[in-house]
């Protein structure tokens, strides 16, 4: 007989989590600057002043295809469009995360980055206003 390891997640979480039904995005904006870059996955992780629905601050974001990883810069401040997708878990699996692994989740979210605008800190205008004059 196999013994069950106690770290082991049940298959009916895993499949949940694996199968979650995304809602419609939901676009936001926020600013905020970025702390790496994934070039082989095409995903950045930003740092946002304010939070986004889950209290985090810190998230990875899928970049679209028109946007040129290459072409951005860490540590500077940046505008972010970006789509929020949202996948509610049920009570069960939320229950089961809080009291089993002390994880409180209510949800799944995956993050696409739609477009983004450099500022110039040190100014009140924008990069882009400024290279138009």
């Amino acid at each position: 007989m196999v013994k069950k390891k106690e770290d082991e997640i049940p298959e009916w979480v895993t499949d949940e989590i694996q199968n979650a039904k995304f809602r419609k995005p939901e676009e936001l904006k926020g600013s905020g600057y970025i702390l790496e870059f994934y070039y082989e996955d095409n995903k950045i992780d930003v740092q946002l002043y304010d939070a986004v629905e889950d209290g985090r601050h810190i998230v990875t974001m899928d970049v679209v295809k028109d946007i040129k990883i290459d072409d951005l810069l860490k540590g500077e401040v940046y505008e972010f469009v970006f789509d929020q997708h949202k996948a509610p878990l049920s009570k069960k699996v939320s229950e089961f995360l809080e009291k089993e692994k002390e994880i409180e989740m209510k949800a799944i979210y995956q993050f696409e980055l739609r477009s983004l605008e450099l500022f110039d800190v040190g100014s009140s205008k924008h990069v882009n206003e400024d290279l138009e004059e």
